[in-house]
């Protein structure tokens, strides 16, 4: 998920332990729509309901990329070799105290800052860069910001989920 906040900065998070920065991201369970997961998700993993945010638009498309080969776990079930993945833009709606990082059992931050829109797409990891910039590039005009290094494929915005 992209929430996007003032001047159309976005929320940039720190995963726990680490000196990896993402944007917040979950797993869709079975027999959940996507959008019932993104709402899970954001108060799993930022204490966010869905009165703090407002959706204002969805990827048309799934976005996927693989793992490299040296961080496919194998030998757990089930085996991930990589995400698809359906990517909401939220507008926040509430203050910057609504944001809790430690709501959940097992917190995935430890840190989360506001940055420009285009940054995660230069911090994020190589194996998702791909993704960020098509999800980044679609989302973008619902904002009014620019698109930057628009992909070959890029699928389609609807306004709404």
């Amino acid at each position: 998920m992209i929430i996007a906040g003032p001047d159309d900065r976005v929320l940039w998070a720190k995963r726990v332990g680490q000196d990896a920065w993402q944007f917040p991201q979950g797993g869709i369970r079975r027999g959940e729509a996507p959008e019932q997961a993104l709402y899970r998700e954001l108060e799993e993993e930022l204490g966010l309901q869905k009165r703090h945010v407002e959706c204002v638009g969805v990827t048309r498309g799934w976005l996927r990329y693989r793992l490299p080969q040296h961080l496919i776990r194998r030998g757990r079930r089930p085996l991930c070799i990589g995400q698809k993945q359906k990517w909401f833009l939220l507008r926040m709606r509430a203050d910057d105290l609504a944001v809790r990082i430690d709501a959940g059992d097992r917190p995935e931050f430890d840190a989360w800052r506001w940055v420009d829109y285009w940054l995660p797409l230069d911090e994020v990891v190589a194996f998702k860069k791909d993704v960020y910039r098509r999800a980044l590039n679609e989302l973008a005009p619902l904002l009014g910001v620019a698109v930057r290094c628009p992909s070959r494929s890029a699928d389609p915005v609807s306004l709404q989920p």
